[in-house]
């Protein structure tokens, strides 16, 4: 995780020192310039390369711009004292050694604001995970809930249909008696029928009163 965090640190610096020459300068004063990233500058105690030289200026350090003339420019270094120096050799946006401590801060900025948008993300992932393995429990316990009800619903199908079938035989049943009895009754009417008139009839006793 080190190394990872190293090896980013160094692209996010290396991604904003590149940022930072090919943008424009910030805003500063217009007295105010920087001495370009050679090892050193020399500066002549004139305004043209006949002027001997006086000293030098370190890379990066900040001057005061106090006039131009010609190819030189006449600043005012950390020491005081005035000389002139190659315009082209000034720049007016902060040397790479100053800005680096800002950079480097902001690339550690960034990398803890990775690390919690990482950390973030991970316990949202989880977070999902979880809630989908319980969603597929659900899924996985309705679905078994509606094979049972399935089942179930055939073998209740099953029975209604035995229920009919058993219902559609005793209408039969009793209607197959209904025709036997009201049989047996017109038969049993039409044999008295037959039977009655050739009984033999009583004859009445006369009264005899003498």
């Amino acid at each position: 995780m080190q190394v990872k965090k190293t090896r980013l640190t160094g692209y996010v610096a290396t991604a904003l020192l590149m940022s930072t020459a090919s943008v424009p300068a910030l805003a500063q004063s217009d007295s105010q310039a920087w001495v370009s990233e050679e090892l050193s500058t020399y500066v002549r105690s004139g305004p043209t390369d006949g002027y001997r030289i006086v000293g030098t200026l370190d890379a990066g350090e900040q001057v005061e711009v106090l006039e131009e003339s010609g190819n030189y420019t006449r600043v005012r270094g950390s020491g005081g004292d005035a000389v002139w120096v190659l315009s082209s050799e000034l720049q007016q946006t902060q040397s790479a050694r100053e800005q680096l401590p800002e950079l480097e801060e902001q690339v550690e900025a960034l990398t803890d604001e990775l690390d919690g948008i990482n950390d973030t993300w991970e316990e949202r992932v989880a977070s999902m995970r979880e809630t989908l393995e319980v969603r597929e429990q659900r899924i996985a316990e309705l679905e078994a809930r509606n094979r049972e009800l399935d089942s179930e619903t055939d073998h209740s199908r099953q029975q209604v249909r035995a229920l009919q079938a058993r219902l559609d035989t005793q209408e039969e049943d009793l209607l197959m008696r209904y025709f036997m009895y009201g049989g047996g009754v017109a038969g049993a009417g039409l044999l008295v029928g037959l039977i009655v008139p050739h009984l033999p009839r009583r004859r009445k006793k006369r009264d005899r009163w003498f």
